[in-house]
């Protein structure tokens, strides 16, 4: 799939790539709502390869763009709204929720470049109502698959748990076996009472180049991109 992106500003990587193996594992289908989409290549991968009725949020009027010149690229339709997910309405409700959303803490070095800025700080998307917007359009049910810096594994599971979406799949990314984990990829889910499975990690670098399963990742998703301008 051919993906447009900004000349000058915040692009995808490999985490979404990652991500979209991580939801695909899980067969989604029916309504699907990807939040701060960006260009919409999660959504968009997954609607290529699974029966969905996506809809995608996207509050950036560059990224939102992009988005709708990818879709026809591509021939794929969906919903796209253009809009802060805390302003996000819709009478119905979806079966799976998916999301790369912005998560470095406030801590952190911060870009001065207010598009970078809303794509990476989760000033823009703080958890705790973000995870309550989330409950609120989910199906009796229904999925919530994301991911995260793994360094506040903490607030998730205590917000997650708060709203009343149950943990039940976890799978940590390392760039190498002897590195600690940077990104969790979590899979929750509304009306849950089950167990929570660590599934076994993804190494992302085997030495200096990329490891067996992610290679294998980057092939099942045939992305290709074109940083252009808008």
């Amino acid at each position: 799939m051919l993906f447009y992106q900004p000349q000058n500003g915040y692009c995808f990587n490999s985490d979404s790539i990652f991500l979209y193996d991580f939801i695909a594992s899980f067969r989604p289908h029916g309504k699907v709502l990807d939040v701060g989409c960006g260009v919409g290549v999660i959504g968009l991968l997954l609607a290529r390869d699974f029966p969905i009725d996506l809809t995608l949020v996207e509050k950036q009027g560059l990224m939102a763009g992009l988005a709708m010149r990818n879709m026809q690229a591509n021939s794929i339709g969906a919903r796209l709204v253009e809009s802060d997910f805390f302003d996000f309405t819709s009478e119905e409700r979806f079966d799976y929720i998916v999301s790369n959303p912005p998560f470095y803490h406030a801590d952190v070095v911060q870009s001065e470049n207010e598009h970078i800025h809303a794509c990476r700080y989760n000033t823009h998307l703080p958890i705790a109502p973000f995870f309550e917007k989330v409950k609120s359009l989910l199906r009796p049910r229904g999925h919530f698959i994301f991911c995260y810096d793994a360094s506040q594994m903490g607030d998730l599971m205590h917000h997650l748990d708060y709203v009343g979406l149950r943990v039940e799949a976890l799978r940590f990314v390392h760039s190498k076996k002897d590195r600690p984990a940077k990104l969790v990829m979590v899979h929750a889910r509304r009306e849950s009472k089950a167990r929570t499975t660590i599934l076994p990690p993804l190494i992302v670098f085997d030495g200096d180049t990329y490891g067996e399963e992610a290679r294998a990742i980057f092939k099942n998703a045939r992305t290709h991109t074109l940083k252009c301008q808008i």
